[in-house]
């Protein structure tokens, strides 16, 4: 039997996005802290800590998309795209995560790197979401080894201790199963595939570097430098709220802030992260609702880092924020035919002096 088509109208998804916004008021004012005692948290933050914190996160910035860009050196061939376009894709990437709904980013970060890449190469939207999959993959990595190093020395909540598990377990399964997928180097005759054949193909093909012992193993190590400053810049902003506590409460902080924004029940899941990180602070003599001032600030740093690396990234490739939006529907198919379409009307929008900048793309490097 079918089901009643949905109606094109924008208008009915008003309700979507209000009730899980209304469930997010409603636990905050039922389980939410004492709110002036939040504020005046903020009465006495040393500033210059919040900044350092933000430049910390800046170079996770910059070492995360070397691992993206030692991942697409493997999946792709030569000519490469310039490390600058990667890192514009990976910036965009970030504002699509913090201001649009789901991880829609993630593929707009395949729209912008797409057009720097040469027009005649086949299958070049499905390999690099491949890339984009084995990158988030190898967070798996630093995020075991900080597991490991909280479990052993953090005094950890039993509810997070068992969140930190399951978590743990599907990170190992998804990583095992992303080695197992991952197709080395040959040439498939995709002309001989079906549809969901040949796109499953190019998507193995961009778990390649899976397969490339040193490739993984530079990309792990840069991943893992990605982590090390976020890290540092979660223990800095202790500092800023003269919070007192060692790095393994740091360690425990990042860990749960990842934890809580893995499903985003509402935008940026304000509230539950803030919960999430004041609540263990409490084993550390934190007041809860100076935990919960720290949760919002440490949500206001990586927010900053995203919009701000992402709206100068927009700014570098000559795009729009209409245009952003409508990256993840042109691309979300992964038909060529579609990607070369959005191709077209990011040429559009293009500062004048990028077109020859791309057809030189990739020969330099």
């Amino acid at each position: 039997m079918n089901g009643l088509p949905l109606p094109r109208s924008p208008w009915w998804r008003v309700p979507l996005v209000i009730a899980p916004l209304g469930l997010a008021a409603l636990l905050l004012w039922w389980r939410g802290p004492d709110w002036p005692r939040v504020y005046h948290a903020f009465d006495f933050v040393t500033w210059r800590w919040i900044v350092v914190a933000f430049l910390l996160n800046l170079l996770s910035v910059l070492f995360r998309t070397i691992a993206w860009r030692a991942t697409i050196d493997q999946a792709l061939a030569p000519p490469h795209p310039r490390f600058r376009y990667v890192l514009t894709a990976f910036g965009v990437g970030m504002l699509g995560n913090a201001v649009l709904p789901g991880r829609i980013g993630e593929l707009a970060r395949v729209a912008v790197l797409r057009p720097h890449l040469p027009p005649n190469r086949e299958g070049t939207s499905a390999t690099l979401v491949g890339t984009v999959v084995a990158h988030r993959l190898f967070d798996v990595v630093p995020a075991l080894l900080l597991v490991c190093y909280v479990l052993a020395t953090a005094k950890i909540p039993h509810w997070a201790v068992t969140s930190l598990v399951i978590v743990s377990t599907v990170g190992i399964g998804l990583f095992a199963f992303a080695l197992a997928s991952a197709k080395r180097h040959h040439h498939a005759v995709l002309d001989e595939l079906g549809p969901v054949r040949r796109l499953w193909t190019m998507v193995r093909q961009g778990l390649v570097v899976m397969k490339e012992p040193l490739a993984a193993a530079a990309a792990i190590f840069f991943q893992c430098l990605g982590w090390l400053m976020q890290l540092l810049a979660v223990w800095v902003a202790m500092r800023a709220f003269d919070i007192d506590a060692p790095l393994p409460a740091a360690g425990l902080v990042l860990l749960l802030m990842n934890v809580a924004t893995i499903f985003p029940l509402w935008p940026g899941n304000v509230g539950l992260l803030q919960a999430a990180v004041a609540l263990p602070l409490v084993q550390y003599g934190v007041p809860y609702a100076t935990g919960f001032a720290y949760g919002i600030a440490l949500q206001a740093i990586e927010l900053g880092v995203g919009v701000g690396c992402g709206l100068l990234s927009l700014a570098a490739e000559g795009l729009s924020f209409a245009t952003l939006r409508r990256m993840p529907d042109a691309s979300g198919s992964l038909s060529d035919e579609e990607a070369e379409d959005l191709d077209e009307e990011l040429e559009v929008e293009e500062v004048p002096e990028r077109e020859p900048t791309r057809a030189r793309a990739g020969v330099s490097r």
